[in-house]
């Protein structure tokens, strides 16, 4: 079992490859990519059972994950390639011309990790609520992790997927929403009103659980637990975070949301991220 200090390791060096990455392509989603780093490196790296070497799209056997908040890709090809899904020097190519890194997860040149392209907001976890069902179906006891924006809430498709799960008993889709309270123009209170999500979610027939996403071990704690309920409803995982976690002038904003820095504002987001397996 990875420790609660390596996996913060792994989260400091996975900030810095965001933060680079966005500022090579000079364009990309670096706010709730940094808001969900945390999460991301804990299901990765301590606590979803997935080789990379033994990895297919398929799925079989293995517990599998779907991005449904499309556009947090920066974060999701940081954490593939620091696990060992492809080459780290790969990073470099976020979003130019031909790359396997596009803005939104795709599999049409065949990267290691991608189950589904997303990006069209609330379709992910309607895949990945097909996949749970295919999963016990086959009479396999994998699981199937999917995460979404708060702001991605509002798409009416997630609510017919939170239906369809909770109706077939899908006890092995663990959902997870990075609650940072942005979206691209404004705070969610101000843009859709006020979001009582954990009663949104319990009255859709879904076990609701809630965690600070930025305290390591409650991340590695609350995953464990909803691993462990198996009682007939799919769990959601209600994770309070901070849109641009870790870099001070980036921190609590929307306006971080899908903004490149420049180079100098990269230097000092740098400065506040230790480096501590070596950046690409």
């Amino acid at each position: 079992m990875v420790s609660i200090q390596q996996l913060q390791k792994v989260s400091s060096q996975v900030r810095r490859d965001i933060i680079r990455m966005v500022t090579m392509a000079g364009n990309g989603h670096p706010g709730g990519s940094l808001s969900s780093t945390d999460i991301l490196t804990a299901l990765y790296f301590g606590v979803m059972k997935q080789d990379p070497a033994t990895w297919t799209r398929s799925g079989k056997g293995q517990d599998m994950f779907i991005l449904s908040a499309g556009h947090l890709a920066p974060v999701y090809y940081a954490v593939l390639g620091r696990a060992g899904y492809f080459p780290v020097s790969e990073m470099a190519t976020l979003r130019k011309f031909g790359t396997r890194l596009q803005g939104h997860p795709s599999i049409e040149h065949g990267l290691p990790g991608i189950v589904q392209p997303s990006g069209s907001l609330g379709q992910g976890i309607s895949a990945a609520a097909g996949l749970a069902l295919g999963k016990k179906l086959d009479g396999e006891d994998n699981y199937v992790f999917t995460l979404c924006g708060d702001g991605e809430t509002e798409e009416g498709q997630i609510w017919e997927a939170a239906m369809f799960a909770a109706h077939h008993g899908l006890d092995n889709l663990i959902a997870m929403t990075d609650w940072n309270h942005q979206q691209i123009d404004g705070t969610i209170e101000d843009v859709a009103g006020e979001v009582e999500l954990p009663a949104k979610w319990k009255a859709f027939g879904w076990n609701v659980l809630e965690a600070d996403g930025h305290d390591m071990e409650a991340i590695v704690a609350v995953l464990e637990q909803a691993k462990a309920l198996r009682n007939g409803k799919p769990v959601m995982i209600l994770f309070h975070t901070e849109m641009g976690h870790g870099v001070d002038f980036m921190a609590g904003t929307h306006k971080w949301h899908g903004k490149a820095p420049s180079a100098e504002q990269c230097a000092v987001a740098l400065q506040q991220l230790e480096e501590t397996l070596g950046d690409f």
